[in-house]
């Protein structure tokens, strides 16, 4: 009887430890930082009412803001406080500057050796001894985002460049771009820095001179030198010469410390919209990300949604 008792709770004993549940191991995902971008909060995804299956935006982008530029309000916001470099965005301050000054648009203007990137060795088709005319150049400096070519307008302005940085600045206090800061004219410092939220209101701004809307969305433009040889130059943002968008403003940037950068004036769904889009990664992640941003506004009716 004893055997038979032990053997019971031998098997009842075992039942137990097999029916109790195995502990499963917690896996931490490290979040890696923003380059170029401090953070101050977690990032959390977003969740939006949408007509479309797929209510979220996705975008590689660090620092991300659209905008509806009629009513101000904005549709999607990720680290847009955050202060960063902006490489050659700061070209559209650039033009303002020089626009404001009225300055002579036929005037002639000769590429020094003053213009050349000393800071970055950066390469250029524009030879030193180039005659333009300072709306030429300036066609370049915002098409193609030519830094000779942006140099030459601010060396070329009444006191010289350190007057034309001075205009900059005073100009974006202006604007009410109070976290933004200018020390050249063509991006090439990252002492540029500004935030998506002050770039909302210098691309509204620019928006408003119909030489920065024509030139910065001109898909292609040729520099004839005085024997006739034909150098052509491209936007540095593709999207200006797709079927599929209608843009009105467009400014690129990069180095390093800022990644890819852009921002653009678009119609998008019958609705005029500001994208600012800073510090992406890869090479085409900004253009993806546009992107993402049209089919988004194309198939939504996104809320206010905030990332950080």
């Amino acid at each position: 009887m004893k055997a038979k008792w032990f053997i019971a709770c031998v098997l009842l004993s075992s039942s137990i430890a097999v029916a109790a549940p195995a502990h499963k191991k917690s896996v931490h995902h490290k979040t890696g930082k923003a380059k170029a971008v401090k953070v101050s909060k977690a990032v959390k995804p977003v969740k939006m009412h949408a007509s479309s299956e797929e209510g979220r935006l996705q975008l590689a982008s660090s620092v991300a803001m659209i905008v509806d530029q009629k009513s101000g309000e904005t549709l999607f916001s990720r680290n847009a406080g955050n202060q960063a470099p902006i490489a050659s965005i700061t070209k559209l301050m650039t033009a303002m500057v020089v626009l404001d000054a009225g300055l002579g648009m036929d005037e002639p203007i000769t590429i020094s050796d003053a213009d050349v990137d000393s800071l970055r060795n950066s390469s250029s088709r524009l030879r030193v001894g180039t005659t333009l005319s300072r709306q030429e150049t300036l066609q370049l400096a915002l098409m193609s985002s030519e830094n000779r070519a942006a140099a030459a307008l601010a060396r070329t302005y009444p006191g010289g460049s350190p007057q034309f940085v001075a205009a900059m600045n005073r100009k974006a206090a202006e604007l009410g771009m109070h976290h933004s800061h200018f020390v050249d004219s063509t991006g090439l410092h990252s002492e540029n820095v500004s935030t998506a939220e002050d770039l909302v209101k210098m691309v509204k701004a620019g928006y408003h001179y119909e030489l920065i809307r024509q030139m910065t969305t001109t898909e292609t433009y040729d520099v004839v030198n005085d024997n006739g040889h034909r150098t052509p130059y491209k936007n540095t943002n593709a999207l200006v010469k797709s079927p599929s968008w209608d843009i009105g403003l467009s400014k690129t940037g990069f180095i390093n410390e800022a990644g890819r950068c852009l921002v653009m004036q678009a119609q998008i769904a019958s609705r005029p919209v500001i994208i600012v889009l800073l510090d992406s990664w890869g090479k085409y992640t900004r253009t993806a990300d546009a992107n993402r941003i049209k089919k988004w506004l194309e198939s939504s009716r996104p809320v206010i949604a905030r990332l950080g």
